[in-house]
């Protein structure tokens, strides 16, 4: 069999290599620790993650995981970015290989790279698994991965994903699995992203002055506001709503998991759901297309502790939605990103 000529890397966020709170401690500190996650002068992100949040936040958030833990399959982001890695492998044949890596513990970067060069490429595509691009997942993500390979003597010819957050069939394949409910039997639908602080929206702008609202970013997509996340958001929410039938009214988008006191993109997932139950709303479809993979954030914090809140305040039912997991036209749609133009692609050849 002849080597491949090209490779593929895909890229999620990351897991504990087990529910265990060393596990998750190891972790969370690698991922807190990032300065683009936590973008704060790097003596202050120290005190605040290694003295503060890690040993304090670990125990809960091992015990949240093991919750969710298959006895079988483990982790679920890994089990499900481990069947993309694998559906995707043979979609593209021989002439490709795809490797996984995740940003935080393993598989790491380093080594997917590493296996990568061995095998002396000539194309490597690059694919951080996020549909909008945000600093803190996708550019964390470039930066490791340019930061590993600089090292390297020659280059393949290297391309990046950016972004696709408009792509057809992911968006076609949320469709499909929202149709797997009865819309008719919702009262709203709640389009649930993952949440940053507001300030590092501001840096879209190159001068550090990207102001959301005069930029329209919760309307359209424009020049000015093309990169920034919450417009991302927003447009990925309105096709998604589009191709489903949903009237602007009978959704809204909200942003989940923030963490302490600095202000964050709202409004707050909790906060619409509370309100929701404040006008009566008895049952919510809930997406969550910002993850691509069914991970702590959807399966328990939406599926689970979401669902519970909004029952103590008087609702019914709060019903997730599938990610595309191994959804037939989402691995289609990698198949794409991989190996023509689709999505926004940043191309470079060092060599």
């Amino acid at each position: 069999m002849n080597k491949p000529k090209k490779g593929v890397l895909l890229v999620n966020l990351g897991t504990p290599d087990s529910p265990s709170v060393p596990d998750v401690k190891r972790y969370l500190t690698e991922f807190l620790m990032d300065g683009r996650v936590i973008d704060i002068p790097a003596w202050r992100r120290t005190l605040l993650v290694r003295g503060i949040i890690v040993p304090f936040r670990s125990p809960n958030s091992a015990k949240l995981y093991r919750a969710i833990w298959d006895p079988e399959t483990g982790s679920p982001l890994l089990h499900y970015s481990l069947l993309q890695q694998r559906l995707l492998q043979e979609q593209l044949g021989d002439e490709y290989h795809v490797e996984l890596a995740m940003r935080y513990q393993n598989p790491s970067i380093p080594q997917a790279l590493a296996n990568l060069q061995r095998m002396g490429i000539d194309q490597l595509r690059i694919i951080p698994l996020f549909p909008q691009y945000a600093s803190a997942t996708t550019g964390s993500v470039i930066e490791k991965v340019m930061g590993t390979m600089r090292t390297w003597s020659t280059f393949p010819e290297v391309s990046i994903v950016r972004d696709f957050y408009d792509d057809a069939l992911m968006i076609d394949a949320f469709a499909e699995n929202a149709r797997q409910h009865d819309l008719s039997a919702y009262d709203h639908f709640l389009f649930s992203y993952h949440g940053l602080p507001v300030r590092q929206l501001r840096h879209v702008a190159p001068d550090g002055g990207h102001d959301c609202e005069r930029a329209s970013c919760r309307v359209r997509i424009t020049d000015e506001n093309k990169r920034c996340y919450l417009a991302q958001c927003y447009a990925t929410t309105r096709l998604l709503a589009q191709k489903l039938g949903i009237a602007p009214e009978n959704y809204t988008v909200c942003f989940q998991s923030r963490l302490g006191k600095t202000p964050w993109i709202q409004p707050y997932t909790s906060d619409v759901l509370a309100e929701a139950a404040r006008q009566n709303k008895k049952r919510l479809l809930v997406f969550s297309p910002a993850f691509v993979a069914d991970c702590l954030e959807t399966i328990y914090e939406v599926g689970t502790e979401y669902a519970a809140d909004f029952k103590a305040l008087g609702g019914e039912e709060v019903q997730l939605v599938e990610s595309l997991n191994g959804h037939p036209k989402w691995i289609t749609a990698l198949g794409k990103l991989a190996t023509d133009g689709a999505g926004q692609v940043i191309t470079s050849d060092y060599d």
